[in-house]
């Protein structure tokens, strides 16, 4: 007797079907899933060239998918969307920092990412030598391209910034210390200013404001002081010998007569240091005021600061230039008129 074949109930035919769909999903699944995968993975391994020199500024507060756009807009990484997903992947996307990037080498999206989260950002070297003024600094700082000279100026007369800092006057003239530092293109003339006021604090260690008390001398007139020797002084060996001459005159009452405090307080001084330019009273005329000037009349460096607070044994009261770059130091006027007559006047 011929037997029927067996049929499937309803329901496991059913069941069989949506099994098999799963599993038709889930193949896809994972075959989708392998080559978004793959995808990825490449991205990541596959370097980008940049075309030139690349320059990308990432402000303060840029989220992940700008930055990422940013960075595909410059040829940087090739894919704005992955290089997301990849900082996301590595939970650095709240790490990376502000600023100004150079791209230029060729690099995959993983060493990109790690100098965005180093802060691999462009560094400017600003060298501020010793016996700057005020406006020479602010020149000089526009110049790197920190902000303009007038923001610095502004900002460096800053009453408010004054007071703050417990320094006289209406400047920071003398306060910003001569160094080289280090700033990117997204520093302020403020952030500058006060890197450069704190150096100078740091070279006003305790031992060195103690020696200047004991001459008399307070903060500020010991940064005066030595503004004058550094602008004075053409090497840093005549430097203590210099202030010797400074002290004596201050201790005697005498006038320091230092040209360079003159030149300091003609405005737009020609070059030309003439008879009329040292009767002319200003507050910076030390052949017309007795005492120091009112402030500082450039940055003195460190030697200039130490000569200030401990200054040479020596009795001279006069010194002239030779013309080789060094002076010639006397005790009396009749020895200073003979050595003008040699070093300034050919020995008429």
């Amino acid at each position: 007797m011929a037997t029927k074949p067996r049929r499937n109930p309803p329901d496991q035919t059913r069941r069989r079907k949506v099994i098999l769909g799963l599993a038709l999903v889930a193949v896809s699944g994972l075959l989708l899933a392998g080559a978004f995968g793959l995808r990825q993975w490449l991205f990541q391994q596959w370097p980008v060239t940049p075309p030139g020199v690349q320059r990308v500024k990432i402000a303060p507060g840029s989220g992940l998918p700008q930055i990422a756009v940013q960075l595909e807009q410059a040829g940087v990484v090739g894919d704005a969307e992955r290089f997301a997903r990849l900082a996301r992947w590595r939970d650095v996307a709240q790490k990376i920092k502000a600023g100004e990037y150079e791209f230029a080498k060729t690099a995959t999206p993983g060493e990109v990412l790690e100098r965005l989260v180093a802060g691999d950002v462009i560094k400017l070297r600003i060298t501020i030598p010793e016996g700057f003024t005020l406006r020479e600094i602010a020149a000089r700082v526009a110049a790197a391209g920190i902000g303009t000279a007038e923001q610095f100026l502004k900002a460096a007369t800053d009453p408010a910034r004054l007071a703050k800092a417990g320094i006289p006057g209406t400047s920071l003239e003398g306060y910003l210390f001569p160094e080289t530092y280090t700033v990117t293109t997204t520093t302020t003339s403020e952030e500058v200013i006060r890197a450069m006021v704190a150096q100078l604090e740091k070279q006003l260690a305790t031992e060195l404001l103690a020696a200047a008390r004991l001459l008399g001398l307070d903060r500020h007139a010991l940064v005066t002081l030595a503004s004058i020797i550094q602008k004075e002084a053409g090497n840093e060996e005549e430097m203590p010998l210099i202030a010797a001459v400074f002290h004596n005159r201050l201790r005697k009452g005498m006038r320091l007569q230092a040209d360079p405090t003159v030149i300091y307080g003609i405005r737009n001084f020609n070059g030309n240091l003439t008879r009329r330019d040292l009767t002319t009273p200003t507050p910076y005329n030390t052949y017309t005021r007795a005492g120091l000037p009112p402030g500082p009349i450039a940055s003195p460096g460190l030697a200039a600061l130490k000569a200030a607070a401990n200054p040479a044994a020596s009795n001279a009261l006069y010194f002239v230039a030779r013309g080789d770059g060094r002076h010639e130091f006397s005790v009396t006027l009749e020895a200073h008129n003979r050595a003008v007559n040699r070093y300034q006047r050919g020995g008429k």
